[in-house]
């Protein structure tokens, strides 16, 4: 693995209109653009269109990076990537959600009301994902395609009532540079241990409180609240590293 002195210097060679250190850079960070590709899938975009289009994305990011912005390569990379994946979306029509995406998606809904009229709460993320036999990640996927996107500048407030966001608790001027897109907190959240991205999942993206996320998990609100503001120190930390 390169140090980040490494990368610096074949960064600034690849500015510098170096092919070859363009061609290492892509091949080394293939897997980081086909990790940010992945939650475009299922889109109405073929995978081969989708990679090339991430490749852009990264390429524009060598091109614009500078050592001042005072974070990683890779999250500045990061955005770079998604933003041209989404300007072609935007520009080439509304997202498309395939039919067995949609049929999923109203199975799950249909699902969700028999649990909730037997046991009087909705099933867990869990319980979903094993009745349909497939991925936490594919239940999440199914029930948000039917959705309009959230935003991560969405007021979520917090139990004292206070209006942030989740960038208001994760992140400030200094940590990132300003206005990068948040993408980057997304891909660092998708990456966080099954208990603490299901905390972070029904805190901010479904509005649990902090009591209700206790009474899922069979803990204290006490015990949230503290695995809370560890999984976002945590984050925080990984954004400025």
């Amino acid at each position: 693995m390169r140090s980040q002195e490494e990368i610096a210097q074949l960064i600034k060679k690849a500015q510098n209109g170096d092919a070859t250190s363009k061609n290492i850079l892509v091949t080394e960070n293939a897997p980081l653009i086909k990790s940010v590709i992945k939650n475009f899938k299922n889109r109405g975009i073929e995978y081969d269109d989708l990679y090339q289009l991430g490749c852009m994305g990264f390429l524009k990011a060598i091109q614009n990076f500078n050592e001042s912005f005072q974070v990683k390569f890779s999250t500045y990379s990061v955005p770079m990537i998604a933003g041209e994946i989404k300007r072609f979306l935007r520009d080439n029509g509304i997202i498309k959600i395939s039919r067995s995406t949609k049929s999923l998606h109203i199975a799950i809904n249909r699902f969700v009301d028999q649990y909730m009229n037997e046991y009087e709460h909705s099933p867990a993320i869990d319980v979903i994902a094993q009745h349909f036999n497939i991925t936490e990640q594919e239940v999440v996927f199914a029930m948000e395609s039917g959705r309009a996107p959230i935003s991560l500048n969405s007021i979520v407030g917090d139990d004292e009532g206070k209006d942030l966001t989740l960038m208001d608790r994760v992140a400030s001027e200094d940590s990132i540079e300003k206005g990068m897109d948040k993408v980057a907190l997304l891909n660092i959240i998708k990456n966080l241990a099954p208990r603490d991205k299901k905390i972070i999942f029904l805190r901010y993206f479904r509005d649990k409180t902090q009591s209700e996320i206790a009474s899922e998990l069979g803990v204290s609100q006490v015990q949230v609240s503290r695995l809370e503001s560890k999984i976002l120190k945590n984050i925080k930390e990984q954004l400025i590293q």
